[in-house]
């Protein structure tokens, strides 16, 4: 066999060697060792079954096991306390709570998703006890019934046992403690003034009758009617700068007011009454000659039947435009440009090339 300089066998190695480097992890820890300054010291027992289904930074269990306020206990270990198990046939009640405060609490630690494979003949005990009705509030199961984590499991049965100092401490380490304590506070105070767990289960059976009523009710409340329609929200009033519909509605409607005042349009509105009243045409005096019939004036909205009393400031305008006759004008023109006529001469001088 070699040995090595490591094994304190060298030439310049000491005679005898000290102690393993590393200590074993399940070496006993005295009180009041350093190893134990960083943990807290809680008045009551917690232990846990953890079969590592959780995200470690999402796992309560494992961080109350970080705060030193839980133990880990191996698979095929019985708990002598209370153990909150699913499996379990009773309802925690008040009556637990002298073998609460001689031994403890129990949970175990595992996804409600995986529940099957957990091999509950080697864990529990023989106090497995169930919780009643109670809504979940931590960040994966919130608001749903029955669907506790482990902090919020031993809470409860700390709190229905009447040990509320207790609920509260192992509370403290996580967010959602004040919103479970809020969600379940009427339920719990019920819980903890029951005797034993017959009365826990009327409690839990009256609760769940009255929520089903509210439930009903709402239901036939929106069948009926809107619920909605009946709200009465207070009446504010807010003073709003003007938008820019309203600002070009405002515009439009000055500048409206100014063109229907105008001069022009005074006039057109004279000569429109002018001609209102004008006599009937008289007959020809040749009884020969065919009478032509009167030409008569089609309104176009009249007949697709658009007439509308906001349409006539518009009709009055446009009658109120003067107009020229710029057909004839320009005709004018041409004839005048066609009668003129220029003539230009010019005169260019070439010299024959001259011969050598």
């Amino acid at each position: 066999m070699v040995r090595h300089k490591k094994d304190g066998y060298g030439a310049k190695s000491k005679k005898y060697m000290a102690g393993p480097r590393h200590s074993s992890r399940t070496a006993p820890r005295e009180p009041g060792s350093d190893a134990d300054k960083g943990l807290e010291q809680v008045p009551f027992k917690a232990a846990c079954w953890d079969f590592g289904h959780c995200d470690a930074k999402r796992c309560s269990g494992k961080r109350l096991m970080h705060f030193g306020m839980m133990r880990e206990l191996p698979v095929g270990q019985k708990f002598p306390g209370v153990v909150i198990s699913p499996n379990a046939k009773k309802v925690v009640s008040p009556a637990d709570r002298q073998l609460l405060e001689q031994f403890g609490a129990a949970v175990v630690e595992c996804s409600w998703v995986r529940v099957k494979e957990v091999p509950w003949s080697r864990i529990g005990g023989k106090c497995e006890r169930l919780l009643p009705y109670l809504v979940a509030a931590n960040t994966v199961n919130y608001g749903k019934p029955w669907r506790l984590n482990c902090v919020e499991a031993l809470a409860a049965c700390f709190y229905i046992c009447g040990k509320e100092d207790w609920a509260e401490l192992v509370l403290q380490h996580f967010a959602y403690a004040k919103a479970f304590l809020e969600i379940n506070g009427q339920l719990l105070e019920r819980y903890k003034k029951c005797k034993d767990e017959e009365e826990v289960k009327q409690t839990e059976e009256r609760w769940l009758k009255k929520l089903e009523k509210e439930y009903a009710d709402s239901r036939e409340g929106q069948d009926g009617k809107d619920v909605w329609a009946e709200a009465q929200l207070p009446a504010v009033s807010l003073d709003l700068p003007p938008s820019e519909d309203e600002e070009e509605e405002a515009e439009m409607a000055e500048i409206r007011r100014k063109i229907l005042a105008s001069k022009v349009f005074a006039q057109s509105g004279s000569y429109s009454k002018e001609d209102s009243q004008s006599p009937p045409v008289s007959q020809p005096s040749d009884p020969k000659m065919p009478t032509e019939p009167a030409a008569l004036t089609i309104d176009s909205d009249a007949e697709s039947g658009s007439v509308e009393a906001e349409y006539d400031d518009f009709d009055q305008i446009a009658n109120a435009t003067p107009v020229t006759d710029k057909t004839g004008i320009l005709a004018r023109e041409r004839a005048k440009r066609l009668e003129t006529a220029s003539v230009s001469f010019s005169r260019t001088v070439l010299s024959a090339p001259k011969q050598r």
